[in-house]
């Protein structure tokens, strides 16, 4: 292994309970992943990767039930969380993020997977299936699939690079509501303020966007509805057709609809899915049902 496809690794921290882990992709820029559990686990590795504008904070909670028994890796894409940013947003596309993915397992030691992918996560997984399926074990796709809903994508747009910073925690917490307290119409307030702080970054006490604001660049540009143009995935959803798969879906997704996922189950004669009450875009993974429906999948690949 070169250099460059060299992990970093720091101690690990009992209290946060993962280990920072810094590589370097092909062309040149730092990427940063949690990488939590034990190294030389026996069991199948859970590759976490997170939504358009997300990062590895999303999945901590998930990644602490599963590592006392398996490794669990949750990325950083460029121009997210701590990987640093792209000087051409150009270059924040699923295939390159698909490549930076793969390099970090490399260098991580990780030759095979269960990915949990959310929504752009669950893309590149799908991407994954269709350029390397050997190194998926199983998938799980949170709030997407074979096709795109135009009204989410046009809700994103909307918000993606186009919100200032806030002026505190508690502002940061009314603009979330403000963005998405629709699609999570029962989250207690000590839940938006997790979802706050893995929203935003923390600088000397204030929260600051967590994503390059380039990434507004990157989605279609869409004036309404009528004139939408979002290509199908059905192309690299049916790669995953020999791959166990569980999708989850929030009742209230305005991204992945009821119709899609019933599609998706003809196509996939043994997909699994579960719809969660209360939730939208995204599920957050940490429900009582989507964790015991992800177990049931890992306890299925394990056994397999």
């Amino acid at each position: 292994m070169n250099k460059q496809n060299q992990a970093e690794l720091s101690a690990f921290n009992i209290t946060d309970g993962w280990k920072d882990v810094f590589t370097t992709s092909k062309d040149g820029l730092r990427l940063y992943a949690r990488d939590y559990g034990y190294r030389l686990s026996p069991l199948t590795p859970v590759v976490c990767l997170p939504g358009l504008t997300r990062n590895s904070k999303d999945f901590h909670e998930l990644a602490m039930h599963l590592s006392p028994k398996r490794r669990v890796l949750c990325l950083d894409y460029r121009g997210r969380g701590r990987s640093e940013y792209d000087r051409n947003y150009k270059n924040y596309t699923p295939l390159t993020e698909v490549t930076d993915t793969l390099d970090v397992m490399t260098a991580a030691g990780i030759s095979h997977a269960i990915v949990v992918g959310t929504s752009r996560g669950g893309i590149l997984a799908m991407v994954m299936a269709v350029l390397r399926p050997t190194v998926l074990k199983g998938v799980v796709l949170n709030d997407i699939g074979g096709e795109i809903a135009i009204e989410g994508i046009l809700r994103i747009a909307g918000y993606v690079g186009n919100m200032p910073d806030p002026k505190n925690w508690n502002e940061a917490v009314l603009t979330l509501k403000k963005v998405a307290q629709a699609h999570f119409p029962t989250l207690p307030e000590d839940e938006w303020i997790t979802f706050a702080r893995n929203t935003f970054r923390d600088v000397n006490g204030k929260p600051k966007s967590d994503y390059d604001p380039a990434l507004r660049h990157t989605l279609p540009k869409i004036i309404s509805s009528s004139d939408a143009r979002i290509p199908p995935l059905w192309p690299y959803f049916n790669a995953l057709k020999n791959i166990p798969t569980l999708v989850i879906r929030g009742e209230n997704s305005d991204l992945l609809t009821a119709e899609t996922l019933e599609k998706m189950h003809q196509a996939h004669e043994n997909m699994v899915s579960l719809t969660l009450k209360n939730r939208g875009h995204t599920p957050f993974l940490n429900e009582i049902q989507a964790v015991a429906a992800i177990d049931r999948l890992i306890k299925q690949i394990d056994n397999s």
